[in-house]
């Protein structure tokens, strides 16, 4: 792709609201979309809000530091969840992220615009955050293929954080050979996915129940025959996940939420006010609580390469819909923020709206491999 096809498939598809600003960037190379918390030289970094100074950043991030080496060029700033706090991509100041497999329902968060970047050509793949799912639940409600590599494997500096203690940034793309590829642009990581052989699979016992009736379909199609094992209980990992983030979250924007209350969407300055009312003990029991389940997360993967999961427990809700999907979405997500582990968000093989699987693995190579093996074989498999 060339920047000027990128534009144009911008402009005929502006229904999409995928991006908040597009570059004047000139150039050959691979065509990068990025979400817009990350500094790019040149264009202002919005967090998808409308509090942080309307001035161009001055440098660009480590990471597209790496990428401009790697002959990469940036198209533009990918809309987002404000601040990258909510898992629909709804912004109430640049509009809402739809959908491209159905204008009327969510593109997923907070990467939202990143994902659509690429499932509508857009880009030649995409940067994504994840704290709590950002990047899979996008690349799950969109089909597209998403990476959260292991924690602090890429340097998020010039990155507005959400939560330090959880943020990671990865790439999404169109297939797993293009992650991969992205991946090692982002990191410096070698990751090779030649030679493949078959990965030891499993899914972790009593984790995954209550799916809607399009993801109950494409589980049982993916997961059928492989064994359980027992791993780290999910309900703790998931409100340890989410007392870190709530609490740290609302550190960073405590000030601008007591001057600016007005300038948040009304979810995102509720989440802020829920951090900021938060216990001191409650943040430090699982602060302290965080490098005992990511230990007992690695002893849990002796003997298997990956674990498959569901990325959410519904497809892409409807615009508008409450915050009752919030749960169902970052449900089977959250957890492997806690856990630190790498995990590839892969399309399953059905029809209709796309449905995401998790791949869990152990290293971030490890994790690609099977990824990459899985999705050879469902390419076979049709639900």
């Amino acid at each position: 792709m060339d920047l000027r096809e990128g534009r144009q498939r911008i402009l005929e598809h502006a229904e999409l609201n995928a991006f908040i600003s597009v570059s004047s960037e000139d150039g050959e190379g691979t065509v990068v979309a990025v979400k817009d918390l990350v500094d790019v030289a040149g264009m202002v970094t919005t967090g998808g809000g409308v509090i942080l100074p309307r001035e161009p950043a001055s440098k660009d991030a480590p990471v597209i530091t790496r990428l401009r080496r790697e002959g990469c060029v940036v198209i533009g700033k990918a809309n987002l969840h404000e601040f990258a706090y909510g898992v629909t991509s709804e912004n109430p100041h640049y509009g809402a992220v739809r959908n491209p497999h159905d204008l009327n329902r969510v593109a997923g968060g907070s990467s939202g615009g990143s994902a659509v970047a690429v499932a509508a050509g857009m880009c030649d793949w995409a940067v994504g955050s994840d704290t709590g799912g950002s990047i899979r639940i996008p690349a799950s409600f969109c089909g597209v293929v998403g990476f959260k590599p292991a924690f602090g494997s890429i340097d998020t500096t010039g990155v507005i954080p959400l939560s330090r203690s959880l943020d990671t940034l990865g790439p999404m793309a169109a297939d797993v050979e293009t992650v991969a590829r992205a991946y090692s642009m982002m990191s410096g990581e070698s990751m090779p996915i030649d030679n493949l052989r078959e990965p030891r699979l499993a899914v972790p016992a009593g984790w995954v129940a209550n799916l809607d009736e399009q993801t109950e379909r494409a589980w049982k199609l993916v997961s059928s025959g492989l064994p359980e094992v027992t791993f780290a209980d999910r309900e703790t990992l998931y409100s340890v996940g989410l007392t870190v983030l709530l609490v740290e979250a609302a550190v960073y924007h405590r000030r601008w939420a007591a001057e600016y209350p007005e300038k948040y969407g009304a979810d995102v300055i509720g989440h802020i006010r829920r951090g900021l009312g938060l216990l001191a003990v409650d943040f430090d029991e699982a602060i302290v609580a965080l490098p005992r389940l990511r230990e007992e997360a690695v002893r849990a993967m002796d003997g298997i390469d990956a674990l498959i999961v569901p990325t959410s427990a519904i497809v892409a809700p409807p615009l508008g819909a409450g915050t009752e999907v919030r749960e169902p979405i970052t449900r089977y997500s959250r957890p492997f923020n806690t856990t630190g582990q790498p995990v590839v968000c892969l399309p399953a093989p059905v029809k209709g709206l796309p449905v995401g699987i998790q791949v869990v693995g152990r290293t971030n190579n490890d994790t690609i491999r099977a990824a990459a093996w899985l999705e050879r074989k469902w390419k076979t498999l049709v639900a």
